[in-house]
């Protein structure tokens, strides 16, 4: 009878130790969902997995297949890697899966079987991790604070099913850290916040590139940007149609290099604050196919090799606001042919743009009032309403005005004063 209580207080208490470790952890959300390991290069992984919630162990063998039979069936995964699970695009390991599974637990308990690690312990550490995983549907957590260059590059790249990212707690950038992190992630909806504020080479670069789904990108605080940071960073996103802002002063080389190529759905760029032109190629194909943009405003003086092929195929026509210092010169290296070229100082004076982004502007006799929920109303200056109508956070309503004069716009959140 002692044996026997011995032996269950002892069942007990691994079962209480493994609930208390983060481990990283697959469930199915299909029946005989099945995932296993494969290796590139000359490395040979240390994975053990428990299917009887960590009170046995089981070696992950290259080409295993472990099935998961019924929907809500978990596996635990433990590791021992204190150098790095991966180390380059040609020795790295990556898991394989079918069906439906849904990773939740940290993936540090591939570094050491405690799984409470914050440190990235080498580059390339989780390089393609999920590569391919179409039947991934939610990510693990990354918690990691200390990153190393390249840590999380194309870790999930064409999750297809893949529809939140996790958080993303690191604050210090290191090379090319986020690199592709989820590229070709077709049904992700929402972006983590990235509240980094010290950048590193490339550490957003293609980040988003071909998330289709993706409609709001997240606030960029940094006002310090190195080179090619945002480089490709939301290239082909289509459903993009709020671009964050662009606080930063201080550019550098590429940094900005096709950020929106091909984000159908951006109709208005976000402001360019910058005045120093001797960053090479900063803003080269950063609008290149955002054929709904009709609206730039920047603050530079003047035009150099920096802004090539930057506006090809964007709206036909549109308005471009810049200092009245700035050569008035067409094609897609400068102001897009057929826009009007608006003086900046006469568009500060006119234009208001609230904290919930309202974005107010006129052209001609068209006013355009963009993301506002609810009704607008144009008033002229006796009080006459002159035009109304109803208006969505992410669609331009447009007006055509009566004549040119001044005239009251009415939000629910604002009212301005704007002259056209």
């Amino acid at each position: 009878m002692i044996k026997k209580l011995t032996l269950l207080v002892a069942l007990l208490c691994v079962h209480a130790l493994a609930s208390a470790v983060n481990y990283l952890t697959f469930t199915a959300e299909e029946e005989n969902s099945s995932f296993g390991i494969e290796t590139v290069g000359d490395v040979t992984p240390d994975i053990q997995y428990s299917l009887d919630d960590g009170q046995t162990w089981v070696q992950l063998g290259v080409g295993d297949a472990v099935t998961l039979k019924q929907v809500g069936d978990k596996a635990l995964l433990r590791g021992n890697h204190p150098d790095g699970f991966s180390h380059s695009p040609n020795r790295y390991t990556n898991f394989t899966m079918t069906g439906s599974i849904a990773a939740s637990g940290s993936v540090m308990s591939l570094i050491t079987d405690e799984g409470e690690c914050e440190k990235i312990p080498s580059g390339y550490c989780f390089y393609q991790l999920f590569q391919d995983c179409a039947s991934l549907t939610q990510a693990p957590e990354l918690p990691a604070t200390e990153l190393a260059a390249r840590c999380y590059m194309s870790m999930f790249w064409n999750c297809t099913r893949l529809t939140q990212a996790p958080a993303l707690p690191a604050t210090k950038m290191v090379t090319s850290c986020y690199d592709g992190i989820f590229m070709g992630c077709t049904a992700l909806t929402q972006a983590p916040e990235l509240p980094a504020m010290e950048l590193s080479d490339g550490c957003y670069g293609g980040m988003f590139d071909g998330c289709t789904a993706l409609t709001k990108a997240p606030e960029l605080p940094a006002t310090e940007l190195p080179i090619y940071c945002y480089v490709l960073m939301f290239t082909g996103c289509t459903s993009l149609t709020q671009a964050p802002e662009l606080p930063a002063t201080e550019l550098s080389e590429g940094c900005y290099y096709g950020m929106f190529n091909g984000c159908a759905s951006l109709t208005q760029a976000p402001e360019l604050h910058n005045t120093d032109v001797r960053a090479d190629s900063c803003c080269n194909r950063m609008f290149g196919g955002c054929s709904n943009l009709s609206l730039i405003k920047v603050n530079f003086t003047e035009w150099t090799r920096w802004t090539r092929v930057w506006v090809s195929g964007v709206a036909p026509t549109g308005t471009f606001v810049c200092p009245k210092s700035l050569a008035e010169e067409y094609g897609e290296n400068r102001i897009p042919e057929g826009w009007k070229m608006v003086d900046l100082d006469e568009w500060t004076s006119t234009q208001s743009v609230d904290a919930a982004h309202c974005d107010i502007w006129a052209e001609g006799l068209s006013l355009f009032v963009r993301g506002t929920e609810g009704r607008i109303e144009v008033y002229d200056l006796n009080g006459r309403l002159v035009r109304s109508a109803e208006g969505k956070e992410h669609e331009t309503v447009r007006f055509v005005l009566p004549g040119k004069g001044t005239y009251v716009v009415k939000t629910e959140t604002k009212s301005v004063k704007i002259m056209n």
